[in-house]
């Protein structure tokens, strides 16, 4: 089975719920998909580090 994080209830969700425009995913476990906007955060954090994906920021 897999699992989705809801944006609108902030909760995860089974494959019936919220349209999927409202929500990360799929995860394979509710654990995964729980951690979602900590991943997601995580990410971001590490993508404004890379200079290669962030134009404001010329490669040393």
């Amino acid at each position: 089975m897999a699992y989705w994080f809801c944006l609108t209830h902030h909760t995860v969700e089974g494959t019936e719920g919220c349209p999927n425009k409202d929500r990360l995913g799929p995860y394979d476990t509710e654990a995964e998909a729980s951690r979602a906007l900590e991943k997601a955060a995580e990410r971001t954090e590490a993508w404004d580090e890379d200079p290669v994906w962030n134009d404001d920021v010329e490669p040393e």
